[in-house]
Parts: structure tokens; sequence; C-alpha cells
């Protein structure tokens, strides 16, 4: 398999992994694809985690990019971003210069989100080679297991001869080889604060007292995409009060959608892979608590509570949502402003201000396209890397501790109801480099959300003055 100099190179500073040290020219070939399991799958990628036996591979997950079925050819650019992102992005170490956007994202990884979240917490990957047989295998093996309708609308992606290996964070170091039993948490805590910009306009003023969250939630419930709204608040989860986060780790414990799955060993026991699980029923409750059995010392039906106190408790403690709440505060203009910025960096009228026509409010959005292309840059950036920090996920993993308070590289967290000590790692996943064109796509899903909230408001309202 042919791979050009420049690649190589970059291939190089990022890492490559083979499945031979020995033997360089060594890919994944087809009769390795068995080895790897479905972990899960988001909009642009599937997770497959490692099952076999190789040093290389264990306690390891790859990331597959996928393409579309939508009957059209996958076309790959030839260049990893626009121009216009090449202008954004200038300053990061090597990503203007990367061959493909994969690779940009890895190094959007390693250079933006790990200095900010810190490096303890997130693994930004090697690569590894893949030949087509192998990914063409992978496809068929997972197919059965994926969500329906992710199924229709995206497959692997063949076309291409390297993927990204990452750590499972899943477990500890030595994977499932390990003794002790791994029990984790993986929790999408979304935005964490209410907005603050002076760039809302007054007809959105909704937005700095009700979450995105929740005001989201009634549009997908309005098209379908989940069954009933959640309980969960990220306010809650972000606020430092250990009663609030407890809230949070138990409403999304009750209706946890694709906000929060738990595995053992890595493999899944609540939740659901690659889609929204409904509201946790007494069957999956019984099922959970008895999953328990061996991590948790309880007795019958306090298991699972005792458990959400160790999460809600090392979320507390660890303080691990500090920064990325000030990573997601990067965003201090909302879409509302800095959607101006991103049109004046593509060089294109303003169509937000053309809509506007006389608002007072267009006045202020005047201001934004009258200062210096490298502040509109900055803007720009700054809501991208923090529309980064809120859809990522946190992993938060617990083992039982061997030597109490002493000797091992973990944090220790305390669970005084079972008096038992546990190591426990935390990490960021997802943390994935968003398109500068989303900038548009961000804007108009703003006003759906917003607009949709305020009908399903103001409908609750009529029904409430028409029973009294």
């Amino acid at each position: 398999m042919e791979v050009s100099n420049f690649e190589t190179n970059i291939q190089a500073r990022l890492g490559i992994v083979n499945l031979k040290e020995a033997d360089k020219d060594v890919v994944l070939e087809q009769k390795h694809a068995i080895d790897w399991v479905y972990r899960g799958e988001g909009a642009a990628n599937l997770v497959l985690a490692y099952t076999g036996s190789s040093h290389s591979f264990i306690g390891k997950v790859m990331r597959i990019p996928k393409a579309p079925r939508n009957g059209s050819p996958h076309v790959r650019s030839p260049t990893a971003l626009s121009t216009h992102e090449r202008l954004l992005w200038k300053d990061v170490d090597g990503i203007v210069s990367s061959p493909n956007k994969e690779i940009a994202a890895q190094l959007y990884v390693q250079h933006v989100m790990s200095p900010l979240l810190g490096s303890e917490h997130v693994d930004a990957g090697m690569r590894v080679l893949v030949s087509r047989e192998f990914l063409d295998s992978v496809e068929k093996n997972v197919i059965c297991q994926r969500p329906a309708w992710r199924v229709d609308a995206a497959k692997a992606d063949t076309d291409r001869d390297s993927v990204l290996l990452l750590t499972d964070h899943s477990l500890f170091p030595g994977g499932t080889l390990n003794s002790r039993s791994c029990v984790s948490v993986e929790i999408k805590p979304k935005c964490g604060f209410l907005p603050f910009s002076r760039f809302i306009s007054d007809r959105n003023a909704i937005k700095r007292s009700i979450t995105r969250f929740r005001m989201h939630q009634a549009l997908k419930l309005h098209q379908g995409e989940i069954s009933e709204l959640s309980e969960y608040d990220p306010i809650d989860l972000f606020s430092k009060c250990k009663d609030r986060i407890d809230k949070a780790i138990i409403s999304l414990f009750n209706t946890p959608q694709n906000n929060f799955r738990v595995f053992l060993n890595g493999s899944l026991i609540f939740g659901a892979l690659g889609a929204g699980a409904n509201s946790t029923s007494f069957v999956i409750s019984e099922a959970f608590e008895d999953a328990l059995k061996s991590f948790i010392w309880a007795d019958n039906n306090l298991r699972t509570m005792n458990f959400l106190q160790l999460v809600s408790e090392t979320v507390y403690k660890s303080g691990v949502l500090d920064r990325l709440l000030e990573i997601q505060k990067l965003d201090n203009f909302d879409i509302e402003g800095a959607v101006h910025a991103y049109y004046d960096i593509i060089y294109e009228s303003c169509p937000v201000c053309r809509e506007s026509g006389g608002d007072k409010v267009s006045q202020i959005y005047t201001s934004l396209h009258s200062i210096p292309l490298d502040e509109s840059l900055k803007i720009v950036k700054d809501y991208l890397i923090a529309a980064t920090a809120k859809d990522c996920s946190l992993i938060i993993s617990f083992r039982p501790s061997e030597d109490g308070y002493s000797g091992s590289p973990y944090n220790k967290i305390h669970l005084e109801a079972t008096n038992q000590i546990f190591d426990y790692k935390a990490s960021f996943i997802d943390l994935d480099l968003k398109p500068l064109k989303k900038m548009e796509d961000y804007y108009e899903l703003d006003k759906k959300i917003v607009n949709c909230y305020t009908r399903m408001v103001e409908a609750e309202r009529s029904i409430k003055a028409n029973t009294t």
C-alpha cells in the first residue's frame, strides 16, 4: 500500500502503529477484522473495540470515518481544510499542511484541545494502516449491531488506508487482562452555562434563562428523535454543588438517551450503543443492579444508588468539569454574534443582517462587521473550540484500589456508604474539529430550537388557561 513521502512524514510525527513492529509493511488485513467489535458510533465515525490477544492493540479502540449512503459517490477533498479554514487555524502546528481532514483533526486534538483540557485527560491517538478488505469485513461484521437508522444513513468509509487508534478509556491499562473489575461511566455533559452575549436578540431572550439542552429536547421530541423529555439539566452537573450534581447524575440514569452509558470491563451494561436509550425501566434497572454485584459491596436495591453516588462524588471532588466549562465559555458572542464574524471571514454579504432589516439589534451587528479580520478569526475560532467542548464526552473509570490511598498513580475516591476505595481516571473523548461551514448550520439550528421551544411554552400556557 503506497503512502506519499509527505504523508509518511506526518505519520512519523503522529505515530503509526503496525500489527508487527518487526515488519513495517504489515497492515491490518481481512483476517484481523474478527478481533474488532462494535462499541458505538456518532454522526461521523464508527467506534470498534479490540478483543484479540495482540499486545499492540489490547486496551485500544478504533475510529473509522463513515461515508453517506445517499447514492452519490463519496468524494474526498484533496486538502484537509478549505482556504478559509487554513486561515482560521494558521497558528496551529502542522494543521494547515495536513494531507487530509483526519490528520488535521488529530493535530487539532493534540495541539488545541489537549493543552486546554490537560494532556492527562486527552489522547490524540495514533494512526494504524488498514487494507480495504479489513474495512469491508468490519462493515459486514458490525452491521447487525448498528441501529437501523444509522445503517440507512451511512456505512464505514472503505476508501482509506489508515484509521485512528485510541486508548479505550473504559478500561485501565492492561485492558481486560487486568484481574480487577473496571466500571466506567460515559457522560455527555453538553453546554453547562447560560449564554450572556449582548448579541442575543430580544426575541430570543429565553436563551438567557433556559439551557440549550432543555430547549433542544423540545425540538427533538417534535421531530421524533426522542420519545420523552430528559430530566437532565447540564447546569446542575456543572454547578459545583453536591446536591445538584446528585440530581444531574440521577436524572441521566433515569433518562439516559445518548448522554449516559456504563461499561463493565469494556462491555456495555447500561445505555445504548450508537443510539439513544429510553427511560430506565424496572427490568433495565434490575439488570444493572445485578451487574454491579461484584463491584459495589451493598445489599440488593442499594448497589445502583451507591454507584451513582460514586460517580457524583467523583465529579464533585475531582473538579474535572471546571476546565471543560472554561473552554465552553470561549463562546462569549453566542452564534447570533459569531455568525457575523464568520461571513466576514468568508467574504460574503451577511444574510443575517439582511434578515434583521431595520431591527435595532442590527446596529449592534454592524459593529461586528467593522472589526479587523484577526478579531473576526478569533471570535469564530473560539466559537468552534467551544462547540467541541459542548459536544464531547467524559469517561470516568473506576476499579477497586488494592493498596488503599498509597502506591497507585491514579486518583482515589472513597465511597463512604460501602467503605470502599476506588482508583479512578477521567478522560475526554470525541473532541472533534468542527468544520467552518457548520457555522451556518449552527445558526439555523439555533433558530429552530428557540422557535420550537417558544411554541411549546405558548401551547402549554394556552392549555393551562383553558383548563382554569
